[in-house]
């Protein structure tokens, strides 16, 4: 009886415009729901949420200098390359990898707003929750060093 009342849902769909997506039964939905809900409650498990103080100890420590005297440290372990750990404003913050097709390395703190992007001559810092940059020009030792070394 199923079939039939969600093919009969389709032909109706069809007959009046309504794309067969959109033409799905109420319990198919719920279903979807439930296991949207579930896999999100599993990734909250997995991940640590981003309002927890990353531990540094053991990491590695890279200070930028950025424009306008700004300065932040980025912390990395070279057995896990989705986290970093970014001291930004007196506060430690966990960023999370997001993929890129640019190969940037990005990170982000949803929970914050923050976000850091890295290419190999520099990095920046956004807001993304304001819509601005938080610090630009942003250059570890080594890449201040090359920048002297083309100049």
């Amino acid at each position: 009886m199923k079939s039939f009342t969600a093919f009969a849902l389709l032909i109706a769909g069809l007959s009046v415009g309504i794309p067969p997506a959109m033409a799905s039964t109420s319990s198919s939905n719920e279903v979807s729901k439930k296991a949207t809900a579930k896999k999100a409650s599993a990734a909250k498990k997995e991940a640590p949420d981003d309002d927890d103080q990353p531990d540094v100890k053991g990491l590695t420590a890279t200070a930028f200098n950025c424009e306008l005297g700004n300065k932040l440290t980025i912390y990395t372990n070279a057995a896990d390359d989705q986290q970093i750990a970014l001291h930004w404003d007196k506060r430690m913050h966990r960023m999370h990898r997001v993929s890129t097709t640019t190969g940037a390395h990005r990170f982000e703190n949803a929970k914050n707003g923050l976000v850091w992007i890295g290419i190999p001559a520099k990095g920046m810092l956004l807001d993304s929750k304001k819509g601005k940059q938080l610090a630009n020009e942003c250059k570890s030792p080594e890449q201040a060093a090359q920048k002297v070394a083309e100049g």
